[in-house]
C-alpha cells in the first residue's frame, strides 16, 4: 500500500503551492482533494501519511457537507495521533474539530504583515522554547501572507506560535504532529498575482490591516522568497512526523 499526504483544496482559485513544491522536493507522495467539486471525502485509513487542508473563502461555520466532512476527518485524524496541517481555512477547520469558536477578526487582515514569535515557556526536559522547533532560527519580525476575515481560538493543550499586530492568533501545534496556521505560507508569485487579479474589490479599502494591489506586488519575488523560508521550517518540522 503506497502512503501519501492527502491536500484539500476549496475553490477553483484555491492552490496547494509551496507545499506541493516542498513535498516533490522531498520525494513525499501526496494525492489533491477538490471538495468544493464534491470529490469524496475518505475515512481515515492506512493509506493517509497526514492530512493538508488549504484555504477558501468560505468560513469554518459554513452548512456546507464537505465542510462537515472534512472536520469529521480530521476528528478521526486527531483521535489516531494522525499528522494535520492547516492553512487560513484549513486552520480554522482544525480548530473546530477540537471544539473552538471561529468568529470574526477585529479588523480584515489582507496582503503581507510581519508576524512575531511567542514567548512560550521553555520544555522543562530540553529547555528549548515550545516553539523553537516549529520556526527554528527564523528570527523576528518574518513576513506572512495574509487574506481572512475571521480567526480560530487556540485549543486547551494546543501551544500558540506566533502572531501579527492584526491578528493575535497566527499559528499554534497542538501536539508535536498538528500545525494550524491563520496565514497563507503556500503563496507563489503564481498564486499572489491570481488573487490580486481574481479579488481586487476586496482591496479597495486601504488601511493598515487591508493592503492594495500596488502594496501587495511591489516586493513581491523579495517577500515570496522569505516567505518560502518560513515555509521551509514549518513544513519541515511537519513533514517529519508523517506515519510511512
Amino acid at each position: 500500500m503506497t502512503k501519501e499526504v492527502l491536500i484539500f483544496l476549496h475553490s477553483a482559485d484555491d492552490a496547494p503551492g509551496y507545499l506541493v513544491d516542498y513535498l516533490q522536493q522531498k520525494k513525499i507522495p501526496y494525492r489533491v482533494i477538490q471538495s468544493y467539486k464534491n470529490e469524496i471525502i475518505p475515512e481515515l485509513n492506512d493509506s493517509i501519511a497526514g492530512l493538508a487542508f488549504m484555504g477558501g473563502g468560505m468560513s469554518a461555520n459554513d452548512d456546507i457537507t464537505w465542510v462537515k466532512d472534512e472536520t469529521h476527518l480530521i476528528k478521526q485524524a486527531l483521535k489516531a495521533g494522525r499528522p494535520i496541517l492547516g492553512h487560513c481555512l484549513g486552520g480554522q477547520l482544525i480548530s473546530k474539530a477540537l471544539g473552538q469558536n471561529i468568529s470574526k477578526n477585529a479588523v480584515p487582515e489582507l496582503g503581507w504583515h510581519y508576524c512575531f514569535r511567542n514567548n512560550n515557556s521553555k520544555d522543562d526536559s530540553t529547555g528549548k522554547s515550545t516553539g523553537e522547533d516549529w520556526l527554528g532560527d527564523i528570527q523576528d519580525p518574518f513576513i506572512m501572507f495574509h487574506w481572512h476575515y475571521e480567526t480560530f481560538s487556540i485549543p486547551p493543550g494546543a501551544t500558540p506560535l506566533f502572531s501579527s499586530a492584526n491578528c493575535k492568533n497566527q499559528a499554534y501545534h497542538y501536539g508535536d504532529n498538528v500545525l494550524a496556521m491563520q496565514c497563507h505560507v503556500e503563496m507563489t508569485e503564481s498564486m499572489v498575482t491570481c488573487w490580486v487579479n481574481n479579488y481586487q474589490h476586496e482591496l479597495q479599502n486601504e488601511s493598515s490591516s487591508e493592503q492594495t494591489p500596488e502594496q501587495i506586488t511591489e516586493n513581491m519575488v523579495e517577500n515570496v522568497n522569505a516567505l518560502n523560508r518560513v515555509a521551509d521550517q514549518l513544513y519541515g518540522k511537519w513533514v517529519k512526523t508523517l506515519v510511512f
